[in-house]
């Protein structure tokens, strides 16, 4: 099953603390298989296993848990002996009050905060950690996640807000976080109802050194522990595809999940979402996978995804990454396409000048 692909944006930002160093980023690039020159355009994507490479190689080159990004570095092993710390605690309030002490005591760490109301709980972040804002928001997104794998359910966030402006991907945020997101805030944090902070942690030590063999980047990953009804669409849309390159139709898909079809597009118009956006999404991160991961054939990557025709199929990752199949291919490690037939990489049918296609459109020539 295709994974979420991740914004070159994102590739760009988490470079930055290792450039500052004047570690050269190019091997590293190289090591994680992402071609450099990726770096230059916009709309381009790489795969999850593709960046968790790139971490890996930032996290050895910076020897930092926050990858030079920080105004002081975090020592390789910190991260865990926080969730060490905080695996004693009777329940969650206790284990996120704890972690905050944890990194209080450290002088130049992250500026973290809890803050409970009336009617809610506030976690709060510095945001003026990098000039990409890449490192606060990841830390807002690590905490929600570790949180919620303490107690083994997805936490609903209410909100969450961030004090940079909108980036040029800002509308990937109410999936990435699932809850109305807003740029240009006062502070850059999440909120959550209360009565969260008095669930149980449900974790052991084999469980959570298990997970620390996968951290960070699992919990920047990850979908867990009861997921957004978007999330449920997107999963059954990747399982579908899996098997056949006909997509159910949302009819189909309301069934499965035991609602009518003006409740799902209603709940996903809720989430900031549409069924269109999402087939396009995991049709999108198929074929990049497909093109980055492997020998497939151009041709049979559009067949496989549901595009009668090869031209189609052009237009579509046009639209989706800005360039085409096989510039893509092209610029990955050893990936010129194979000729021939059955893999012949398609002249480029949308031409130049050709219109734009509305996002989230269907392409003619693709099925359903």
């Amino acid at each position: 099953m295709a994974r979420r692909t991740i914004t070159v944006h994102h590739v760009r930002a988490v470079l930055r603390g290792a450039e500052r160093a004047g570690v050269d980023t190019v091997p590293l690039l190289q090591a994680a298989q992402i071609p450099p020159l990726l770096l230059g355009d916009d709309r381009a994507r790489v795969t999850a296993p593709q960046f968790a490479r790139l971490f890996r190689e930032l996290y050895r080159a910076t020897e930092d848990e926050f990858l030079g990004l920080g105004s002081s570095p975090s020592r390789p092993g910190t991260f865990a002996m926080m969730c060490y710390a905080t695996l004693g605690c009777h329940d969650l309030g206790a284990a996120m009050e704890r972690g905050v002490t944890f990194y209080g005591l450290f002088p130049g760490g992250p500026d973290l905060a809890l803050t409970r109301t009336d009617d809610g709980v506030v976690f709060t972040v510095r945001n003026d950690l990098d000039q990409d804002f890449f490192l606060a928001e990841c830390l807002v997104i690590i905490w929600h996640r570790l949180c919620s794998w303490l107690i083994g359910r997805r936490i609903e966030l209410r909100w969450a807000d961030f004090g940079h402006p909108p980036p040029p991907h800002k509308d990937e945020y109410e999936e990435l976080f699932g809850c109305p997101v807003r740029f240009g805030a006062e502070r850059t944090g999440a909120g959550l109802a209360p009565h969260w902070l008095a669930a149980p942690l449900v974790r052991d030590e084999d469980a959570l050194a298990a997970m620390l063999r996968r951290a960070p980047f699992d919990l920047l990953s990850r979908r867990e522990y009861g997921t957004t009804v978007a999330e449920q669409v997107r999963r059954a849309l990747a399982v579908a595809l899996r098997d056949s390159p006909r997509l159910p139709s949302l009819g189909e898909i309301a069934a499965r999940l035991a609602v009518s079809p003006a409740t799902l597009r209603r709940r996903l118009t809720q989430e900031s979402t549409s069924y269109q956006r999402l087939k396009d999404a995991v049709r999108r991160d198929a074929a990049i996978a497909g093109l980055a991961e492997g020998r497939e054939p151009i041709a049979r990557i559009a067949a496989r995804l549901g595009f009668s025709e090869d031209t189609a199929f052009h237009r579509a990752f046009r639209r989706w990454t800005g360039t085409t199949p096989g510039a893509y291919r092209a610029q990955a490690p050893g990936g010129r396409e194979r000729t021939g037939a059955d893999g012949a990489d398609a002249p480029d049918a949308a031409g130049a000048g050709s219109p734009p296609r509305a996002a989230g459109a269907d392409t003619p020539g693709q099925r359903s």
